[in-house]
């Protein structure tokens, strides 16, 4: 069955006379399993704290947790059913819809609204744009969301990919491989390749130059709720009350910078607190801080700019199809207007 607005909006509307300012509390916890991005860090404090102050309880969720190993990858492990939720990337969620749409996912919520994508390099290297990257040695993650975006940035910025040789190596390996010049570049987050490379010890403002993908148009969105488009036909109520809650941990976040980043070291006691606030507050002002928030709210999307995106991931990856806005994206579950989130730092 083909899921459009309409289908979820009829869902959801059944599940807004229960679901005022938080769901009811229920009886029975619904037991689910979600994927994240990647390890635990600063920018997934909002699940932590969101789990800790008990909102997945109102909603009647009993959440386990998992790190990640790539944004890419989230979705995968959504679609082919490891997870229940995932914490993913929207672009992969356009290229399996545009060849295997029976098996795409959904997303509800939709929370980095800017291009985080890009390739790192040596500030002292010679490679100054895109165009420099002809003929070098890249490296990343096989799941990372940058590294599977690269077709598209490559169509776009009019590389031929022919001469560019990438190598694959674990996510943690990532900022050593380019301290120590064993590869040219690394695909990866901006904040995430920043932040990283400061707690190996290099300067990145100083050591670090970035193409970044939004410089040369790729307009697009990336993170952002996924799940099976079977929950949202089945579930409506379930997870309406998941997004709430998260929202919610969103606005403890906002509130408490501290208090988000001691729910992560609560999983991870090994790190760095004020490097994670750091990585945090960069997140919130780049990858989430998207003008559009200000009429939109979080959680949400631009439909003509969403639309563009989906174009522009089916142009540049030759997809045999275009899916329609509604396959990828429903915001028939997100938090009632006045109770979303218009404004960041």
């Amino acid at each position: 069955m083909t899921i459009t607005r309409r289908n979820f909006t009829k869902l959801a509307g059944a599940a807004t006379a229960t679901l005022l300012a938080a769901p009811a509390l229920a009886q029975d916890k619904t037991k689910i399993k979600m994927i994240l991005n990647w390890r635990y860090q600063g920018p997934q404090s909002w699940f932590f704290l969101a789990k800790d102050k008990g909102y997945f309880d109102e909603a009647g969720i009993d959440l386990t947790m998992d790190q990640g190993n790539g944004s890419g990858a989230a979705v995968g492990h959504v679609a082919g059913g490891a997870y229940d939720v995932g914490f993913g990337d929207v672009n992969a969620l356009i290229r399996l819809a545009g060849t295997s749409p029976d098996e795409a996912p959904i997303c509800v919520y939709q929370m980095y609204n800017k291009p985080p994508f890009t390739v790192a390099v040596l500030a002292e290297s010679d490679i100054q744009t895109a165009e420099d990257l002809q003929g070098r040695l890249l490296g990343g993650s096989a799941n990372d969301g940058a590294l599977k975006l690269f077709p598209a940035f490559a169509n776009v910025a009019g590389l031929d990919t022919s001469d560019i040789e990438i190598l694959n190596f674990k996510s943690n390996l990532r900022e050593q491989m380019l301290k120590n010049k064993e590869v040219e570049g690394v695909f990866g987050y901006v904040n995430t390749i920043r932040f990283s490379a400061k707690l190996s010890g290099m300067n990145p403002d100083e050591d670090i130059r970035f193409i970044s993908y939004g410089d040369y148009g790729m307009d697009l969105y990336s993170n952002g709720l996924i799940i099976p488009k079977a929950m949202a036909e089945e579930s409506p109520e379930m997870v309406k009350g998941m997004v709430w809650a998260i929202n919610q941990g969103v606005k403890d976040t906002l509130t408490d910078l501290d208090a988000a980043v001691d729910a992560v070291a609560a999983r991870e006691p090994l790190i760095n607190k004020e490097i994670e606030k750091e990585r945090l507050i960069a997140t919130l002002q780049d990858e989430m801080n998207h003008p559009e928030l200000a009429t939109t709210g979080l959680g949400n999307v631009n439909a003509d700019r969403f639309k563009q995106a989906i174009d522009l991931v089916v142009k540049a990856n030759a997809l045999p199809r275009t899916p329609e806005p509604s396959e990828i994206f429903s915001d028939a579950f997100l938090p009632a207007e006045d109770d979303r989130i218009y404004k960041l730092l």
